[in-house]
């Protein structure tokens, strides 16, 4: 084995002078400023613990994955900060299972909800026989999987769009069919005695009014999974909020529900669907309203940055565990009896037709935080120098 500067040191330490050992030092102490440098530079945590399984060393960027302090992470065991993990099997590996990197993911929810793949890689002696401590090494693969569940999710739209397309066309026409012969049933009614022919046409309206609740049925599903492109005009957002709150002001003061609106007074005009918009809020304020059942506050704020507008509801319910919270945008995924599970993947869909992304921020408990960011769509026009002939 190579033998390395530190070595060298120790071998010629006994004949070094006071002036060559002052120079030695600064040496090692430069290499040490630089690795660490270069170990706080790159994006994958690293983490180097003892035999004893305390931290010797930790990064920058494993302190921000994990939400550990810099300043006091150093001496403290490992298994505090990565607690879900098998500390005695993996101590307990033998040589052979040694000899392979283990790798795992791991979901941490603080500091904030991510995802992480990481290695532990073993630290031996120079015989290769004896543990002397562990490397582990993290990465995170966030967005890499919420890439990889929005291509799931397409499909699964795609998929529900076409069963949705048979659906509606052989459950259409049989529904067309029943709704036509009633209507032929009703003109024989006149030939009837009015007391029969009343009871016969109480019976026929009850009838109708089935069919065109499943016609309704039908229509909504088809708009819950069929892509529509949004047909864009410049509206302030503070406007489409006031119209959705006027449709729901009676529900909201019948649940006993108090509103504030903190609208920010200079909101520029941007290119939105309004119709859409006032879909997707309104589904928001009923998500919010089933879950305040005694009351409550929901708060409605807007606000603006260079880039985006920004409409965030904030209620005061019962909250939305972290479990959860991964899954509410999935179809037909919901918590509640009466609940059909579309309500937030429509409008989760219809705030990425908008070019925009949705939040969630939420406490047991304590509420919820829908935070929906559009992007602000300006006009520049520049004026090109004339080619020359």
């Amino acid at each position: 084995m190579k033998a390395t500067f530190l070595d060298k040191l120790i071998d010629r330490l006994d004949r070094v002078d006071p002036q060559s050992l002052q120079s030695f030092v600064l040496k090692l102490s430069r290499e040490k400023g630089f690795l660490e440098t270069l170990f706080n530079t790159i994006q994958e945590g690293i983490i180097v613990a003892d035999a004893d399984g305390r931290i010797r060393y930790i990064n920058a960027a494993a302190c921000d994955l994990l939400g550990i302090p810099s300043d006091s992470a150093e001496g403290e065991l490992l298994s505090r900060y990565l607690r879900d993990l098998n500390w005695q099997k993996i101590w307990s590996a033998d040589k052979e299972e040694w000899s392979k990197v283990l790798t795992q993911e791991l979901e941490v929810f603080y500091p904030r909800q991510r995802f992480l793949n990481f290695y532990i890689v073993p630290l031996l002696d120079e015989a290769h026989s004896v543990v002397t401590g562990l490397a582990v090494i993290l990465r995170d693969v966030t967005e890499t999987r919420r890439r990889t569940e929005t291509t799931i999710e397409s499909e699964k739209i795609s998929a529900l769009t076409l069963l949705a397309a048979g659906v509606a066309h052989e459950i259409g026409n049989p529904l067309n069919s029943l709704n036509i012969h009633l209507q032929l049933m009703e003109r024989e009614l006149k030939n009837l005695p009015a007391k029969k022919a009343q009871r016969l046409r109480d019976d026929i309206r009850v009838a109708r009014d089935e069919i065109q609740r499943l016609d309704r049925i039908i229509n909504q599903f088809l708009h819950a999974v069929r892509p529509t492109k949004p047909d864009l005009q410049r509206a302030s957002l503070n406007d489409v909020v006031t119209e959705t709150l006027v449709l729901l002001e009676h529900e909201l003061a019948s649940r006993d529900i108090f509103v504030e609106q903190e609208l920010a007074d200079e909101l520029p005009k941007t290119l939105v669907d309004q119709a859409q918009l006032k879909q997707a809020f309104y589904n928001v304020i009923k998500n919010a309203l089933q879950a305040m059942r005694a009351g409550g506050i929901l708060c409605v704020r807007t606000e603006v940055t260079d880039t985006q507008v920004i409409v965030s509801f904030i209620d005061t319910g019962q909250g939305i565990t972290p479990e959860q919270i991964g899954r509410i945008f999935e179809p037909y995924y919901t918590t509640k009896k009466e609940g059909s599970g579309l309500g937030l993947m429509i409008v989760q869909r219809i705030v990425r037709e908008h070019g925009g992304t949705i939040e969630v921020e939420s406490n047991v408990g304590r509420g919820t935080t829908f935070r929906i960011k559009l992007p602000i769509y300006e006009k520049r026009t520049r004026l090109l120098e004339e080619k020359n002939k």
